[in-house]
Protein backbone atom coordinates (compact mmCIF):
# COMPACT_ATOMS: atom_id res chain seq x y z
CA UNK A 1 0.00 0.00 0.00
CA UNK A 2 1.22 3.83 -0.85
CA UNK A 3 0.23 6.27 1.87
CA UNK A 4 0.68 10.33 1.15
CA UNK A 5 -0.01 13.17 3.60
CA UNK A 6 -1.66 15.89 1.87
CA UNK A 7 -0.81 19.19 3.39
CA UNK A 8 -3.76 20.70 1.70
CA UNK A 9 -6.15 19.56 3.26
CA UNK A 10 -4.76 17.85 6.46
CA UNK A 11 -5.93 14.46 5.56
CA UNK A 12 -3.70 11.28 4.72
CA UNK A 13 -4.37 9.39 0.87
CA UNK A 14 -3.46 5.88 -0.02
CA UNK A 15 -3.49 3.86 -3.03
CA UNK A 16 -4.10 -0.29 -2.62
CA UNK A 17 -4.84 -3.46 -4.32
CA UNK A 18 -8.53 -4.23 -4.81
CA UNK A 19 -8.70 -7.85 -4.06
CA UNK A 20 -11.84 -8.25 -5.84
CA UNK A 21 -11.01 -7.05 -9.42
CA UNK A 22 -7.42 -7.77 -10.46
CA UNK A 23 -5.22 -5.08 -11.51
CA UNK A 24 -7.67 -3.12 -9.83
CA UNK A 25 -7.07 -0.05 -7.09
CA UNK A 26 -8.77 1.78 -4.73
CA UNK A 27 -7.48 5.57 -3.71
CA UNK A 28 -9.07 6.56 -0.51
CA UNK A 29 -8.51 9.99 1.30
CA UNK A 30 -9.26 10.11 5.33
CA UNK A 31 -9.96 6.45 5.24
CA UNK A 32 -13.00 6.56 3.21
CA UNK A 33 -13.23 5.33 -0.38
CA UNK A 34 -12.46 8.01 -3.43
CA UNK A 35 -11.56 6.28 -6.47
CA UNK A 36 -11.61 2.54 -8.31
CA UNK A 37 -9.50 2.18 -11.11
CA UNK A 38 -8.81 -0.75 -13.10
CA UNK A 39 -5.16 -0.35 -15.09
CA UNK A 40 -5.75 -3.69 -16.94
CA UNK A 41 -9.30 -2.90 -18.30
CA UNK A 42 -9.53 0.86 -18.04
CA UNK A 43 -12.89 0.98 -19.92
CA UNK A 44 -14.67 -1.30 -17.18
CA UNK A 45 -15.79 1.24 -14.38
CA UNK A 46 -16.61 0.11 -11.00
CA UNK A 47 -18.17 2.22 -8.82
CA UNK A 48 -22.13 2.75 -9.96
CA UNK A 49 -22.88 6.45 -10.32
CA UNK A 50 -19.52 6.85 -12.19
CA UNK A 51 -20.40 3.90 -14.47
CA UNK A 52 -23.59 6.03 -14.97
CA UNK A 53 -21.47 9.15 -15.84
CA UNK A 54 -19.76 6.89 -18.74
CA UNK A 55 -22.94 5.95 -20.26
CA UNK A 56 -23.90 9.60 -21.09
CA UNK A 57 -20.46 9.56 -22.12
CA UNK A 58 -21.25 7.00 -24.48
CA UNK A 59 -23.77 8.98 -25.93
CA UNK A 60 -22.25 12.44 -26.29
CA UNK A 61 -20.76 11.49 -29.84
CA UNK A 62 -20.22 8.76 -32.39
CA UNK A 63 -18.74 6.01 -31.05
CA UNK A 64 -15.53 5.93 -30.77
CA UNK A 65 -15.29 9.52 -31.82
CA UNK A 66 -12.82 12.38 -30.05
CA UNK A 67 -14.52 14.58 -28.11
CA UNK A 68 -13.23 17.26 -25.38
CA UNK A 69 -13.69 16.77 -21.88
CA UNK A 70 -13.59 19.07 -18.88
CA UNK A 71 -12.84 17.56 -15.52
CA UNK A 72 -13.59 19.24 -12.57
CA UNK A 73 -12.23 17.35 -9.38
CA UNK A 74 -9.33 14.65 -11.11
CA UNK A 75 -9.78 12.47 -8.09
CA UNK A 76 -7.57 9.17 -9.63
CA UNK A 77 -8.20 10.05 -13.38
CA UNK A 78 -10.82 7.06 -13.77
CA UNK A 79 -13.15 8.72 -16.27
CA UNK A 80 -9.98 10.56 -18.08
CA UNK A 81 -8.90 6.91 -18.46
CA UNK A 82 -12.70 5.34 -19.34
CA UNK A 83 -12.06 8.24 -22.23
CA UNK A 84 -9.24 7.64 -23.23
CA UNK A 85 -9.43 3.94 -23.62
CA UNK A 86 -13.23 4.23 -25.72
CA UNK A 87 -12.29 7.38 -27.18
CA UNK A 88 -8.60 7.41 -27.96
CA UNK A 89 -7.21 11.09 -28.74
CA UNK A 90 -9.76 13.37 -27.13
CA UNK A 91 -8.24 16.62 -25.73
CA UNK A 92 -8.93 16.14 -21.67
CA UNK A 93 -8.63 18.96 -19.46
CA UNK A 94 -8.82 18.70 -15.87
CA UNK A 95 -8.90 20.69 -12.54
CA UNK A 96 -7.48 19.59 -8.96
CA UNK A 97 -7.30 21.58 -6.21
CA UNK A 98 -4.76 19.55 -4.88
CA UNK A 99 -1.44 19.06 -6.80
CA UNK A 100 -0.22 16.67 -3.92
CA UNK A 101 -3.14 14.20 -4.70
CA UNK A 102 -2.38 14.23 -7.88
CA UNK A 103 1.55 13.85 -8.10
CA UNK A 104 0.60 10.99 -5.81
CA UNK A 105 -2.05 9.52 -8.00
CA UNK A 106 0.17 9.59 -11.20
CA UNK A 107 3.30 8.29 -9.60
CA UNK A 108 1.34 4.60 -8.50
CA UNK A 109 -1.28 4.88 -11.15
CA UNK A 110 -0.03 6.21 -14.34
CA UNK A 111 -2.41 7.53 -17.36
CA UNK A 112 -2.31 5.32 -20.51
CA UNK A 113 0.13 5.69 -22.87
CA UNK A 114 -0.95 8.42 -25.60
CA UNK A 115 -3.41 9.97 -23.15
CA UNK A 116 -3.80 13.73 -24.56
CA UNK A 117 -4.71 15.32 -20.39
CA UNK A 118 -3.90 19.35 -19.65
CA UNK A 119 -4.03 19.29 -15.83
CA UNK A 120 -5.04 22.66 -13.77
CA UNK A 121 -4.19 23.30 -10.17
CA UNK A 122 -6.79 25.28 -8.07
CA UNK A 123 -10.58 26.22 -7.46
CA UNK A 124 -12.74 25.32 -9.82
CA UNK A 125 -14.98 28.11 -10.52
CA UNK A 126 -11.93 30.18 -10.85
CA UNK A 127 -9.75 28.25 -13.35
CA UNK A 128 -12.45 28.35 -15.31
CA UNK A 129 -13.35 31.89 -15.17
CA UNK A 130 -9.80 33.39 -15.46
CA UNK A 131 -7.68 30.27 -15.77
CA UNK A 132 -5.84 29.24 -19.01
CA UNK A 133 -8.69 27.05 -20.31
CA UNK A 134 -10.26 27.48 -23.35
CA UNK A 135 -13.66 26.16 -24.36
CA UNK A 136 -15.63 24.74 -25.54
CA UNK A 137 -16.31 21.16 -24.49
CA UNK A 138 -17.95 18.31 -25.85
CA UNK A 139 -18.52 16.91 -21.95
CA UNK A 140 -18.17 18.68 -19.01
CA UNK A 141 -17.95 16.51 -15.51
CA UNK A 142 -18.15 18.24 -12.18
CA UNK A 143 -17.53 15.58 -9.72
CA UNK A 144 -15.92 17.80 -6.46
CA UNK A 145 -18.67 17.57 -3.59
CA UNK A 146 -21.01 15.83 -1.44
CA UNK A 147 -24.16 17.03 0.83
CA UNK A 148 -23.68 20.23 2.73
CA UNK A 149 -20.07 20.04 2.49
CA UNK A 150 -20.32 21.23 -0.86
CA UNK A 151 -18.30 24.92 -1.61
CA UNK A 152 -21.28 27.22 -1.65
CA UNK A 153 -19.48 29.00 -5.44
CA UNK A 154 -19.90 25.65 -6.98
CA UNK A 155 -23.42 24.98 -6.11
CA UNK A 156 -24.96 27.59 -7.75
CA UNK A 157 -27.02 28.00 -10.97
CA UNK A 158 -24.50 31.13 -11.95
CA UNK A 159 -22.06 28.51 -11.64
CA UNK A 160 -23.45 25.93 -13.75
CA UNK A 161 -24.47 28.89 -16.09
CA UNK A 162 -20.45 29.58 -16.29
CA UNK A 163 -20.09 25.49 -16.82
CA UNK A 164 -22.55 25.67 -20.04
CA UNK A 165 -20.96 28.84 -21.58
CA UNK A 166 -18.07 26.90 -22.50
CA UNK A 167 -20.37 23.78 -23.39
CA UNK A 168 -21.02 23.27 -27.06
CA UNK A 169 -24.31 23.83 -28.18
CA UNK A 170 -24.62 19.80 -28.39
CA UNK A 171 -22.61 19.10 -25.23
CA UNK A 172 -23.54 17.17 -21.82
CA UNK A 173 -23.09 18.90 -18.39
CA UNK A 174 -22.88 15.94 -15.61
CA UNK A 175 -22.92 16.62 -12.01
CA UNK A 176 -22.14 14.25 -9.57
CA UNK A 177 -23.88 14.56 -6.39
CA UNK A 178 -23.87 12.73 -2.96
CA UNK A 179 -26.20 13.27 -0.12
CA UNK A 180 -28.20 11.69 2.81
CA UNK A 181 -31.56 11.51 3.10
CA UNK A 182 -33.73 13.51 2.55
CA UNK A 183 -31.59 14.37 -0.44
CA UNK A 184 -32.20 18.26 0.71
CA UNK A 185 -28.51 19.05 -1.54
CA UNK A 186 -29.40 16.83 -4.13
CA UNK A 187 -33.09 18.48 -4.95
CA UNK A 188 -31.39 22.34 -4.02
CA UNK A 189 -28.78 21.16 -6.96
CA UNK A 190 -31.11 19.94 -9.67
CA UNK A 191 -33.37 22.87 -9.01
CA UNK A 192 -30.49 25.48 -9.76
CA UNK A 193 -29.27 23.59 -12.80
CA UNK A 194 -33.04 23.40 -14.22
CA UNK A 195 -33.10 27.36 -13.88
CA UNK A 196 -30.06 27.51 -15.79
CA UNK A 197 -29.81 24.96 -18.58
CA UNK A 198 -32.45 23.81 -21.29
CA UNK A 199 -32.59 20.43 -20.09
CA UNK A 200 -32.23 18.54 -16.79
CA UNK A 201 -32.31 14.76 -16.35
CA UNK A 202 -31.66 12.96 -12.83
CA UNK A 203 -30.03 9.32 -13.65
CA UNK A 204 -29.86 6.97 -10.00
CA UNK A 205 -30.95 3.57 -9.03
CA UNK A 206 -34.41 3.29 -8.44
CA UNK A 207 -34.45 3.50 -4.64
CA UNK A 208 -32.43 6.96 -4.59
CA UNK A 209 -35.71 8.77 -5.92
CA UNK A 210 -37.41 7.59 -2.79
CA UNK A 211 -35.17 10.27 -0.56
CA UNK A 212 -34.80 7.55 1.97
CA UNK A 213 -31.46 6.67 0.85
CA UNK A 214 -27.83 8.04 1.17
CA UNK A 215 -25.87 7.74 -2.33
CA UNK A 216 -25.22 9.22 -5.49
CA UNK A 217 -27.67 11.52 -7.91
CA UNK A 218 -25.99 11.95 -11.45
CA UNK A 219 -27.42 15.11 -12.83
CA UNK A 220 -27.07 15.58 -16.88
CA UNK A 221 -27.97 19.00 -18.65
CA UNK A 222 -27.94 20.37 -21.86
CA UNK A 223 -28.42 23.59 -23.32
CA UNK A 224 -31.30 22.32 -25.75
CA UNK A 225 -33.69 19.67 -25.44
CA UNK A 226 -32.96 16.69 -23.57
CA UNK A 227 -33.26 13.75 -26.23
CA UNK A 228 -36.15 10.88 -25.34
CA UNK A 229 -33.76 8.46 -26.88
CA UNK A 230 -30.98 9.01 -24.70
CA UNK A 231 -33.06 8.37 -21.65
CA UNK A 232 -34.19 4.85 -23.30
CA UNK A 233 -30.95 3.95 -23.61
CA UNK A 234 -29.66 5.18 -20.10
CA UNK A 235 -32.48 3.21 -19.14
CA UNK A 236 -31.68 0.00 -20.94
CA UNK A 237 -27.62 0.47 -19.96
CA UNK A 238 -28.02 0.25 -15.95
CA UNK A 239 -26.85 -0.57 -13.90
CA UNK A 240 -29.98 -2.09 -12.78
CA UNK A 241 -32.37 -1.07 -11.21
CA UNK A 242 -32.09 2.15 -13.26
CA UNK A 243 -34.34 5.07 -13.51
CA UNK A 244 -34.01 8.69 -15.50
CA UNK A 245 -35.93 11.33 -14.24
CA UNK A 246 -36.64 14.39 -16.78
CA UNK A 247 -39.80 17.02 -17.54
CA UNK A 248 -42.60 16.88 -14.82
CA UNK A 249 -41.02 13.60 -13.02
CA UNK A 250 -37.95 15.85 -11.93
CA UNK A 251 -39.70 18.80 -11.06
CA UNK A 252 -41.55 16.63 -8.50
CA UNK A 253 -38.32 14.88 -7.00
CA UNK A 254 -36.86 18.49 -6.77
CA UNK A 255 -39.52 20.21 -5.48
CA UNK A 256 -39.31 23.99 -4.51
Amino acid sequence: MADRYLGGSGLHASIEKDQRVPGSYVLSIGGAEQSHVNLRHPDDVFYEYLRRIANVVDLAGPQGSPLRFLHLGAGALTLARYVQATRPGSDQVAVELERELLDFVLEHLPMPEGTDLTVHFGDARHEVAFGDIEGAFDVIVLDVFAGDDAPEHLTTSGFYEELLDVLEPDGVLLVNVGDDPPLAFAKRQARELASAAGSVAALAETGMFTGTRAGNIVLAARRGDWPSEWSDALLAAGPHPASVLTGPELESFAGG
